[in-house]
């Protein structure tokens, strides 16, 4: 079956985790040239999924969020908020374990992209054509300051992960 929204999301899943790769390719310093890359990736990813994805499934699913929205807005709160402080390995990991299992909920055979691909395949064209022309999201520099930190660690909890374990882990 053609998926051509599914397809587009989950090349662009390997695209930004291929920058973060780059990245950390030496884990006693990170690349900040492609972990600058990996935020304005993630973050213009994210804001395709929020701003033309999800609200053209919803509206074809009757005005309802779908039900598995709820969870990945959460997971995109967590992700977008762990872009705000300087990554270190212990922040690696966790940003690492949470894209795994977001990318899975998303791209798992009748996850979010199979249904979303289902209720907008009137609308496939058009919503490729506007994806394309995402512009990319500007991106602060990082912040030191730690209550950035602990409102990244809010954020984690909202969305249901444990900082301190994950990044033991």
């Amino acid at each position: 079956m053609n998926k051509p929204i599914h397809e587009f999301f989950s090349q662009d899943h390997r695209r930004i985790e291929g920058l973060l790769d780059q990245a950390t390719a030496n884990p006693d310093q990170i690349q900040m040239d492609y972990y600058h890359q990996f935020r304005v990736g993630i973050l213009t990813h994210i804001k395709m999924e929020e701003t033309l994805l999800f609200p053209a499934a919803q509206k074809a699913y009757n005005g309802q969020p779908l039900p598995i929205a709820g969870k990945l807005r959460l997971d995109h709160g967590a992700i977008t908020a762990m872009m705000a402080v300087p990554p270190t390995p212990e922040l690696i990991k966790v940003i690492r374990y949470i894209l795994d299992k977001h990318d899975i909920l998303e791209e798992e055979p009748g996850g979010m992209y199979d249904i979303c691909e289902m209720l907008t395949k009137d609308q496939t064209d058009s919503l490729l054509e506007k994806l394309h022309q995402t512009t990319a999201v500007p991106v602060h520099p990082i912040n030191t300051s730690p209550s950035v930190f602990a409102a990244t660690i809010r954020a984690l909890t909202r969305a249901g992960y444990d900082y301190d374990t994950l990044s033991k882990g």
